[in-house]
């Protein structure tokens, strides 16, 4: 089912619909986590990466209980744009030889799933809150804040450090 599939008809529809979608794309993430930990060389990436991905799985469970509230199966639909953003990272990462480089192409890679889970997160709080699902909206915005703190500690190392030995 596409986001714009005729078995969309309600808004609640929709919500179901984009939650089962972050729900695949989180499952996904989970998956492609520990092969960017693996490659990173620069420690205090390798530590966001590792933290964050202990932070995916409880934002997993998460999911699970908000699919709960609402009475659903959790469930996820496949995710193109998850899909594809995953594809690319692996991609650039096998064609970098220069392992500083490499540690920029993989902050690069995480913080594209980092922005596409805040698009994602910050639409569901929103209908959520118009759907009157407010515990379940308490929910995604607590994962939504671990977003933007991953993304937030992302920029940091990039800046701070990673650019900058990348660059030469």
């Amino acid at each position: 089912m596409g986001l714009f599939s005729k078995d969309i008809k309600t808004m609640d529809d929709l919500f179901l619909h984009v939650l089962q979608d972050i729900y695949y794309a989180e499952n996904q993430i989970v998956k492609s986590l520990p092969d960017m930990i693996e490659k990173a060389t620069n420690r205090e990436l390798t530590t966001v990466l590792k933290s964050h991905l202990g932070e995916t799985e409880k934002q997993i469970s998460r999911l699970e209980q908000a699919f709960q509230l609402l009475g659903k199966e959790p469930k996820g639909t496949r995710c193109p744009a998850i899909d594809g953003i995953i594809d690319e990272a692996n991609d650039i990462a096998g064609e970098v030889d220069n392992k500083k480089v490499l540690d920029a192409a993989i902050i690069a890679a995480a913080q594209a799933v980092e922005h596409y889970e805040i698009t994602r997160y910050g639409t569901l709080v929103s209908w959520a809150d118009e759907l009157g699902h407010g515990a379940v909206s308490k929910l995604l915005q607590t994962t939504l804040n671990e977003e933007k703190s991953a993304d937030k500690k992302l920029t940091t190392i990039a800046e701070k450090k990673v650019n900058l030995k990348a660059a030469g």
